[in-house]
């Protein structure tokens, strides 16, 4: 997600942001840094295991946005990735990171108790 989609975002083109602004949001330039940083940094923050229920709650909301925004009227081809990209990150905001992440390491305790 990263260096797939997010690195090409950071900063934001005029043309991205203009297209935040297309789909109503109030505050394109926020809203299209938001969308970048969640998926460059929310792609690795949860590549690494660091931080994975918030960078994927962050990263699922962009997804929904672009399913269900972006691509309301798209044929499913052009929605499947996003939708992809917003089922894993339910997943993981629910599950949250495993047993080699760095949240793991970093507080052990949390994960002893399950």
């Amino acid at each position: 997600m990263a260096f797939g989609h997010g690195v090409g975002k950071i900063p934001p083109s005029e043309g991205f942001t203009k297209g935040i602004a297309d789909m109503g949001f109030p505050a394109p330039g926020l809203f299209s840094w938001a969308a970048g940083l969640s998926e460059f940094g929310g792609g690795i923050l949860i590549a690494l295991g660091l931080m994975t229920r918030p960078a994927s709650f962050a990263l699922g909301i962009t997804m929904f946005v672009a399913a269900f925004i972006r691509h309301a009227a798209d044929p499913f081809m052009r929605k499947e990735k996003a939708l992809l990209f917003l089922a894993l990150a339910v997943f993981f905001t629910l599950v949250g990171a495993g047993r080699y992440s760095l949240d793991r390491i970093i507080r052990p305790a949390r994960y002893n108790e399950r």
